[in-house]
């Protein structure tokens, strides 16, 4: 069975699960608000992630991934190159609008993992500011974008649902500052370092609530949105409370992580039942 380990280990390394993740959210945007689903998009943005996530999880300084020595790396590096070429195939059918966001979080992305700064190693390196970029990375994305492929007014209510997506990211993240406190450089200032442990999750508990509350400013409001978001009202509440520093490292990479792929099949069954 261990070869069944070695092919889930590189499943969650070479991030393809949070791949799927930010592909779910594409579709759960898409779903909520009945825009005609891009797959050239959507598979684009599931390629991108691959190649992005990778990028910076194994080559924060730009040299390092083109110069990996681990061969298990150089796997992933390998596998990286190849989303990367499906990402640039699925590009060439995007829209213009859709590029120009594109290239907006792509220059977040950058700031967030290239050195820029003369003081600073890179934006990631900014004490705090860290989970609100890929917080906004990833709402942009997942909500911005979607609704760009078929049109290029941002209403209201996709401006609310990327609000909620931003603070779905934000609560997301909470698990993984709490993983990674004794490994993160003390510089980087992060929720856990400034607060503690218990006032962080104090502090992802409170997000739950505007999170939940504001699908009520919407102009339109579907039973299912409101019923979904109501299930992981229950769900980021409970997560909230089994964060703790032990946890195995499956908890944040598999679990905390599939909770996107989660919604997205929940909304789907309650679409096909109401």
């Amino acid at each position: 069975m261990r070869w069944l380990k070695r092919i889930f280990d590189f499943y969650l390394d070479a991030s393809i699960h949070v791949a799927l993740a930010v592909f779910s959210l594409v579709e759960v945007t898409c779903l909520t608000f009945n825009i005609s689903s891009d797959s050239h998009f959507s598979w684009f943005l599931f390629f991108g992630t691959i190649a992005s996530y990778n990028f910076i999880k194994y080559g924060v300084e730009a040299e390092k991934y083109f110069k990996v020595a681990n061969r298990y790396h150089k796997s992933i590096q390998f596998f990286s190159f190849i989303a990367l070429g499906f990402a640039i195939y699925h590009s060439y059918f995007l829209k213009t609008s859709v590029w120009l966001g594109i290239f907006s979080l792509v220059f977040f992305t950058g700031l967030y993992a290239i050195p820029v700064l003369p003081k600073a190693k890179n934006l990631r390196s900014l004490g705090g500011l860290k989970i609100f970029i890929v917080a906004l990375v990833w709402a942009g994305a997942t909500v911005i974008l979607p609704s760009l492929t078929t049109s290029n007014v941002i209403s209201w209510d996709i401006w609310i649902e990327t609000l909620q997506r931003f603070l779905f990211v934000l609560i997301l993240i909470v698990p993984f500052e709490v993983r990674d406190l004794e490994y993160d450089h003390k510089d980087l200032k992060t929720l856990p370092q400034r607060y503690g442990v218990a006032r962080t999750k104090i502090i992802g508990s409170f997000l739950v609530l505007p999170f939940f509350f504001s699908t009520f400013m919407k102009d339109e409001i579907p039973v299912f949105d409101v019923i979904g978001k109501g299930i992981l009202f229950l769900l980021l509440g409970i997560l909230m409370f089994k964060t703790r520093r032990n946890r195995s490292k499956y908890f944040a990479s598999f679990w905390v992580e599939g909770i996107p792929i989660f919604w997205y099949l929940t909304i789907i069954l309650l679409k096909w039942q109401l």
